[in-house]
C-alpha cells in the first residue's frame, strides 16, 4: 500500500532551504519518492497555515520511513534544520 510525507514548511532561510530541497530530491527519489504537490496553491482551512506545502507518494510506509532514515536525507535534512519550521508525518494511504 502506497504511503504519503505531508510536509508544512515555513522557510526563514531560503538559501540554505533551497540546498535542503535539492539535496532531498535525490534522496526522495532514491527510495521511489515521487512529488504530488510542492509549493503549490493552498487553500487552509483549518490548523496552523504554513506557506509552503509538500507531498510525496513513497510505494509503502517502510520506503516512506527508509528514506527519511537515509543518511543521504539526513544530510540534506542538516540544510533544513535552521532553515524551517517544519511538520512532517507519514500517512499510508491508496
Amino acid at each position: 500500500m502506497a504511503a504519503y510525507w505531508i510536509a508544512h514548511v515555513n522557510v526563514t532561510d531560503p538559501d540554505a532551504y533551497g540546498e535542503y530541497a535539492k539535496r532531498a530530491t535525490g534522496a526522495i527519489e532514491a527510495h521511489g519518492g515521487e512529488f504530488l504537490a510542492r509549493a503549490t496553491r493552498t487553500i487552509w482551512l483549518e490548523g496552523n497555515e504554513r506557506a509552503r506545502n509538500v507531498v510525496v507518494r513513497f510505494p509503502s510506509v517502510e520506503d516512506a520511513e527508509a528514506c527519511y532514515r537515509s543518511a543521504a536525507y539526513q544530510e540534506a535534512l542538516s540544510f533544513a534544520r535552521d532553515a524551517a519550521e517544519r511538520d512532517l508525518c507519514i500517512v499510508e494511504g491508496s
